[in-house]
């Protein structure tokens, strides 16, 4: 039996590093290996709620048109299902909380989960530590502080605290007087595993180190790794939904760097191959390409994997897999850590800096940011589960409803959460905090943003610098550098003109001025690659 021939194809999440895979002979994907075992929780019988009939004909296209995902008996079995799931609670797991090489080294970081704030930092020795992000003392931010010796110091009143969360200075304490036993900062456990930062959230039960994410690509040889960070302003379940959506990705990004294009739209094929109590696990495809099985995988809490397996020309087997870490960070806010890998790489990559790909992710989720803006403010407006408000198609939609039905079974363990047939919206609203400069401070650790004022470097989710570039140290020092090269290419433009003026020959002032025009365009050049890294994308509209 001959191996099917396949053109030159690209994995539909590739368009968001341009890591374009090219293989002239492809296979299906390897079976899925063994997922580590599930732990299961006591379970608990619950009722669904929350539901309201929609008027007019979409309430009963919901469940009888031919092209709607899910008929009327899947519905009614997979509310059995819910019934009768294993108790999940969102605190017996491990969170990513920020890629380790990001961590600054001298300063404390601010971060999220769900509601619940953390502050992490690394010690003298280096070691990461995590505690609760207020002091024992009136409240403050520990995030706000700085770093003494390794001990993260609270610049309200000076009170020190040791990686454990033990306070063990304070300041205005007589001569001989003890620290108070409760004087402590709650800590938390964390661990850097293949260079992401995980906190395990429980406060009862120690760490369950099977539940720590473990990617195997990671493991192989010559595998690499493009990994950038976002911070994006809507919930986490809105932002995993997209990511499994690969329908979305020729229209919302077509053209984005060659690869997305609203040519290749087309229907696709969808295979469920595992539901646990945990997530699910299945093959897609596209239907004009179907020997090109991509394997997605989601594990609870905020885990999605794509990963796309397949033989070369050379018969040397090659892996394309892409990791999105989803954290609840709040009410309407979520951090992405995205993690593209492959065995077989771009030229591209080797040629390109890395702060384009960098910009190039950015594009990419701020040409979807406005319909999943949108999406999370009718959610929270409407109230109502996903069924009454989505309309879903086989081809297209099977993992989104397949997560907004596994959030039906976990989501009584969720401080909030929208699923396909049920809901819990958030008890209290969001509170929106004015952030001042040195929470900005403590993500970027360094200039331009170490102690910033001002539109550039006020909190903003909607602006690429606060999303992204406050969380890179590469964009950082890149924009820094390029900042840098602007103001001198700038300056001696200027000197060249005024020297060219003082010329006594003609040849001379000649040389001056073309120095001074170059030396302007290199400033202009500087000046556009800090417009790439720092500025949005505008989506320019044309008529096709």
């Amino acid at each position: 039996m001959t191996t099917p021939r396949a053109t030159t194809t690209t994995s539909p999440f590739s368009s968001l590093l341009l890591l374009p895979i090219s293989p002239s002979t492809a296979t299906p994907p390897r079976r899925a290996r063994t997922p580590p075992p599930a732990v299961a929780h006591g379970g608990v019988r619950w009722t669904a709620g929350g539901r309201r009939r929609r008027r007019g004909c979409r309430a009963a296209a919901a469940v009888v048109e031919d092209g709607v995902l899910l008929p009327k008996e899947q519905e009614d079995d997979d509310d059995e299902a819910s019934s009768s799931a294993a108790r999940y609670d969102w605190r017996e797991e491990w969170y990513p909380l920020y890629l380790a090489k990001e961590v600054p080294d001298d300063a404390a970081l601010p971060l999220t989960v769900f509601d619940r704030q953390l502050v992490l930092y690394r010690d003298a020795a280096g070691v990461l530590r995590c505690h609760e992000d207020r002091c024992p003392h009136r409240l403050a931010k520990l995030s706000e502080g700085q770093l003494v010796d390794g001990k993260l110091e609270c610049l309200y009143h000076g009170w020190q605290f040791d990686g454990e969360g033990k306070c063990v200075k304070i300041p205005q304490l007589p001569d001989g007087a003890k620290i108070p036993r409760n004087a402590c900062a709650r800590s938390y456990e964390v661990r850097d595993s293949q260079g992401v930062v995980w906190a395990w959230m429980s406060g009862t039960n120690p760490p369950d180190e099977r539940k720590l994410p473990w990617f195997e690509p990671y493991a192989r040889p010559g595998f690499t790794d493009l990994s950038t960070v976002h911070e994006l302003p809507y919930d986490h379940s809105i932002l995993l939904e997209n990511l499994m959506d690969p329908a979305h990705v020729p229209i919302s990004h077509d053209r984005t760097d060659w690869t997305a294009k609203r040519e290749d739209a087309q229907p696709l094929f969808f295979e469920v191959t595992e539901r646990t109590p945990r997530g699910f696990a299945g093959y897609w495809g596209k239907q004009r390409t179907p020997h090109l099985r991509n394997l997605l995988r989601f594990e609870a809490p905020c885990v999605l994997t794509n990963t796309l397996e397949f033989v070369d020309k050379d018969g040397k087997e090659q892996c394309f897999s892409a990791h999105f870490l989803c954290r609840p960070a709040g009410q309407g806010k979520s951090m992405l850590l995205v993690r593209f890998g492959s065995t077989q790489t771009s030229p591209l990559v080797k040629v390109l800096p890395r702060w384009y790909f960098h910009q190039n992710a950015c594009k990419v989720f701020e040409q979807d940011m406005g319909f999943l803006s949108s999406q999370n403010e009718v959610l929270l407006r409407e109230k109502v589960p996903t069924k009454e408000l989505y309309l879903n198609l086989r081809s297209s939609d099977t993992w989104v409803a397949e997560y907004r039905r596994w959030m039906d079974r976990a989501g009584h363990g969720m401080p909030y959460y929208f699923g396909h047939s049920t809901l819990s919206p958030p008890p209290v609203p969001a509170v929106v905090e004015q952030a001042p400069a040195g929470a900005v401070a403590g993500m970027s650790a360094s200039f331009p943003a170490k102690g910033g004022v001002g539109a550039t470097h006020a909190p903003n989710p909607t602006n690429r610098y606060f999303r992204h570039v406050v969380h890179c140290k590469g964009c950082r020092d890149s924009v820094k550098r390029y900042a840098s090269l602007k103001n001198a290419f700038a300056a001696l433009a200027a000197a060249a003109v005024a020297a060219a003026i003082l010329a006594a020959t003609r040849q001379l002032k000649a040389v001056l001025l073309a120095s001074a025009a170059a030396l302007a365009a290199a400033s202009y050049a500087c000046n556009w690659v800090l417009s790439l890294i720092t500025t949005n994308f505008i989506r320019t509209h044309r008529r096709l």
